[in-house]
């Protein structure tokens, strides 16, 4: 066992309960719903938090359920410690975490620090006048001398990132929705406010905080122009796609403001932060946001969450861009998310969907970090056609029909494949399931043993079965055309998984020997055989 071996295998019987933790990501508009007005709510989350556990995982992340007025479904937060009525009360949550913590379940939750709703006592006050106690809570700039707006910044959803407000005489600033005014979080004050709302929900019993967008926290104080993005840069569906984002995000005094964040939930026993990093240079960013004893616990990278297709190239680099070396934060992986279309249907050829959901299901549980289960991604649900009339993302409306639409991956849960709601709700829901995936619905996949819900419970339980898979070190072996094969290695044990990534038979890739005990295997793989989407987990002696 060389030395890196021997610090990993030391670490790994010593780690907190969140390293390499499997995390599920509900919701909770549409997970299920308990009083039949066709929106989930958390006391229809609580009510089926044991089938969450059967899965097996540590950890379950809630989207937003604050106090908003839903122009983005809950990261338009009119009131940071408050529960929105459509999902229940405070109460409601209580009864949540207890349940879930008697369920041996851990319960992270959304925090937006860079913006709030426009519904928000801090801004109504902002905007009352120039000389209020709040007046510089927000980002407030004068116009140019032509009435324009402070600069040439846009916004996500499209359109400048400034609008006018009459009250003061003076734009406001917002990265996402006008209905979204960006916070001030240079200002010591805002600051103080937003900590003592991690106190808040800290004091009730969370486990941890996933940051929304905090690559957006803070912006340039001299509100310089950003300068046009190149040729080349990527598609341009928005105007926030033909410029270079370097003054309107990705401050550098931002980890100072992570720093706080950690020593807060340092005051709190087994906490877990994880932050959300988009953009252009998220590897610099989450690096930055990460590392030491200091920063966040952990960062969530989009490496997979819009890849239009998976490959070995993919893979590698995801994986040696967070080597095992001292100082480097530890990664969150998810494929998919509330905001990211479904893997399945980005990556799967059609008619295949099953066969590469089992090969991609091993893959995400045997990469090292914390890995994160997108609600349904357990029974392989797929993307849903939103027609134009139904939808209710903003971004998608806005930017129709050139943005895909995030409401084709919030779509239910189907709990019930014979009911017409699919056991979601007994009323129409607020958005349709999708007939495929009904047909993918919990009931009939729990009484086939050969399901992928089941091969998930199997997975994770082997991944919390072996200190390799769960928090060891990894080295990538290949990465060719075809197949990616890497090693886990970790008290005295040394797993070695290899992925087909084709439709087609493959040779058995030469670096690899064809020794040691099969572990795992998915579409009729085996030591030395490869079939299209197969791969295959190998447990070997250290070397």
């Amino acid at each position: 066992m060389n030395d890196m071996q021997k610090i990993e295998a030391s670490a790994s019987s010593h780690q907190p309960w969140w390293r390499g933790a499997v995390i599920y990501q509900i919701y909770p508009r549409s997970f299920a719903d308990s009083n039949g007005d066709g929106v989930g709510d958390l006391p229809g989350i609580t009510n089926r938090l044991d089938y969450v556990a059967s899965l097996g995982v540590d950890a379950i992340w809630l989207s937003p359920f604050f106090t908003s007025p839903m122009r983005d479904f809950g990261y338009d937060v009119a009131d940071y410690c408050g529960v929105d009525p459509i999902f229940g009360t405070l109460t409601d949550l209580d009864v949540l975490i207890e349940k879930a913590h008697d369920l041996g379940l851990k319960v992270i939750i959304d925090q937006v620090y860079s913006h709030t709703s426009d519904q928000h006592a801090w801004f109504a006050e902002s905007r009352s006048s120039r000389d209020n106690p709040k007046s510089d809570w927000y980002v407030w700039a004068d116009p140019k001398a032509d009435g324009s707006p402070p600069n040439n910044w846009q916004s996500v959803f499209g359109g400048p990132a400034w609008t006018w407000d009459a009250r003061r005489g003076q734009y406001y600033m917002h990265n996402f929705l006008r209905e979204q005014p960006q916070l001030n979080v240079h200002n010591p004050e805002v600051q103080e406010a937003l900590l003592g709302v991690a106190k808040f929900w800290l004091d009730r019993g969370v486990d941890g905080f996933r940051v929304d967008a905090i690559n957006f926290a803070m912006h340039d104080l001299e509100l310089r122009d950003n300068p046009p993005a190149p040729d080349g840069n990527g598609p341009r569906t928005r105007p926030f796609d033909f410029q270079l984002k370097v003054h309107n995000q990705s401050h550098p005094d931002i980890p100072k403001f992570v720093e706080r964040i950690r020593a807060l939930t340092d005051q709190y026993p087994d906490r877990f932060t994880v932050a959300e990093v988009g953009g252009a240079d998220p590897d610099r960013e989450m690096k930055a946001f990460t590392e030491g004893e200091n920063h966040f616990n952990s960062a969530y990278g989009f490496d997979f969450l819009y890849a239009d297709k998976l490959t070995p190239a993919l893979i590698r680099d995801a994986l040696e861009s967070w080597p095992t070396e001292e100082g480097i934060g530890w990664p969150s992986w998810a494929f998919s998310n509330h905001d990211a279309p479904r893997w399945i249907s980005r990556w799967a050829p059609k008619g295949q969907e099953d066969a590469f959901a089992r090969m991609a299901l091993l893959l995400l549980a045997c990469l090292r970090g914390n890995i994160i289960l997108w609600q349904g991604e357990e029974l392989g649900l797929t993307q849903v056609e939103i027609p134009f009339e139904k939808l209710q993302d903003p971004e998608a409306t806005a930017n129709w029909p050139l943005t895909l639409s995030r409401d084709g991956t919030r779509t239910p849960m189907p709990w019930v494949a014979q009911d017409e709601q699919g056991g979601f709700s007994t009323v129409e829901p607020w958005l349709p399931l999708g007939e495929s995936n009904l047909a993918c619905a919990v009931d009939r996949q729990e009484k086939d043993a050969d399901s992928l819900l089941n091969l998930t419970r199997k997975l994770i339980t082997l991944r919390n079965t072996y200190p390799a898979l769960r928090n060891g070190g990894c080295d990538v072996v290949l990465a060719d055309a075809n197949c990616i094969v890497f090693e886990r290695t970790a008290d005295g044990e040394r797993l070695t998984g290899i992925f087909n990534l084709s439709g087609d038979d493959i040779g058995w890739p030469e670096p690899v020997g064809q020794d040691g005990i099969e572990i795992e295997s998915v579409n009729r793989a085996a030591i030395g055989r490869l079939p299209p989407f197969g791969a295959i987990l190998i447990k070997r002696g250290l070397q």
